[in-house]
């Protein structure tokens, strides 16, 4: 029997020929609007006028299929400090059209690779603010919302080593286990109120785990009844918002009270009612928020890792049983989606590895374009390695 832990698999990629300005810090050109220009000129494979890039991943996670979206406001708005980060940022005419892009993509996935068995497919997207200090070497690099789409092989990650269960990707930095050692019931009851779910079903942490990794680990979660076909319902993706909504509540609260000992409801919550009621009248709540000032103020290094501002991740990923589940959790210090299921990606430099492998996966992602363009969701874009049409 295969052992169920955290896995590290190592994946090539081409090293990108850019040249970073001399005087520049490689995060700050990074978030330039020259860089996007080449994520476009280089990668890009969509656009829409609605500022959706679709592009392969440069530095990815999987050769099998990896693609991401990214709202790309780099033109149209310069300070990097003032773009959308979260769903909940973004116009409501550009997330209609995000969200008919993430259903046509998953739907390709689990067409492309119909066995649990064989493959791991899942979605998602990270909060990409900046909300560590602006000198920590860990600040995101391209302050702009993106998600993810990504495909491994099954025998890959068998094969491939154990990963160290320290490792800050996989521990969220230890501000994860606040809200599941010190704060699960709370947690989960203020969600349970918060939420008044139709299509999404609460499951089990046994039902939501990768039997592989062990991951995720005691996060709330959702089945997604229906599987993709219900990707094809408005509600679900309404749904899909009210469960980063009550994250970030929840999140703001607790923060906002480690900051400020009994610190007045954040302005602008989405549940205020659950937010008085269950929230800041619980005295577990209270006492975690206790704990983390107190520590803050003695330990420097500790107070310095804090993500002020809601980070998070949140999934959409095909179980062992073959059923889709959404999970959401905090967002880790390394900022990759794939540690949320016990995946640590270890990319390394190897062009002549990944030339092996590029045929195949830019033949899925020029299909996936196709079926985008076909549903009236973006033009092309011609690169050094495909057309436009």
């Amino acid at each position: 029997m295969t052992q169920s832990c955290p896995r590290e698999i190592v994946t090539p990629y081409r090293p990108i020929p850019l040249d970073v300005p001399e005087g520049m810090k490689p995060n700050e050109f990074f978030n330039s609007t020259e860089n996007l220009n080449d994520l476009e000129h280089n990668n890009g494979l969509l656009l829409n006028p609605e500022n959706l890039l679709l592009y392969r991943k440069a530095l990815g996670h999987s050769t099998e299929f990896d693609t991401s979206i990214i709202y790309n406001t780099s033109k149209v708005i310069l300070n990097p400090l003032g773009r959308p980060v979260r769903r909940t940022q973004v116009p409501e005419n550009v997330r209609h059209v995000w969200n008919r892009m993430n259903q046509i993509i998953i739907d390709y996935m689990l067409e492309q690779y119909p066995d649990p068995a064989q493959h791991l497919v899942l979605a998602g997207e990270a909060s990409l603010d900046a909300t560590w200090p602006l000198t920590s070497p860990g600040v995101p690099s391209i302050r702009m919302l993106h998600n993810h789409f990504i495909v491994f092989p099954m025998d890959e990650l068998r094969n491939a080593k154990q990963a160290d269960p320290k490792n800050p990707n996989l521990t969220d930095g230890g501000q994860h286990s606040l809200f599941e050692k010190y704060m699960h019931d709370v947690y989960r009851e203020f969600i349970c109120k918060a939420l008044h779910l139709e299509v999404l079903r609460p499951v089990s942490d046994e039902a939501a785990r990768f039997d592989l990794t062990g991951y995720p680990q005691g996060l709330p979660s959702w089945e997604i009844p229906g599987g993709a076909a219900t990707l094809e319902d408005v509600r679900f993706w309404h749904e899909y918002d009210l469960v980063l909504k009550g994250f970030i509540d929840f999140y703001r609260t607790f923060f906002s009270q480690v900051s400020t000992r009994n610190a007045p409801m954040p302005a602008d919550v989405y549940f205020p009612d659950q937010v008085e009621n269950v929230l800041l009248f619980n005295n577990d709540f209270l006492k975690t928020a206790k704990k983390v000032r107190d520590r803050c103020i003695t330990d420097a290094k500790y107070a310095n890792a804090i993500r002020w501002q809601p980070a998070f991740k949140q999934l959409i990923y095909r179980n062992d049983e073959g059923k889709l589940i959404v999970t959401i959790s905090q967002n880790s210090i390394g900022n990759a989606i794939t540690e949320l299921l016990g995946v640590v990606v270890s990319r390394v430099a190897d062009a002549e590895a990944y030339e092996k492998r590029e045929p195949k996966l830019i033949e899925r992602l020029l299909e996936v374009r196709r079926r985008l363009i076909e549903a009236d969701l973006g033009n092309g874009i011609a690169t050094d390695y495909w057309p436009a049409t």
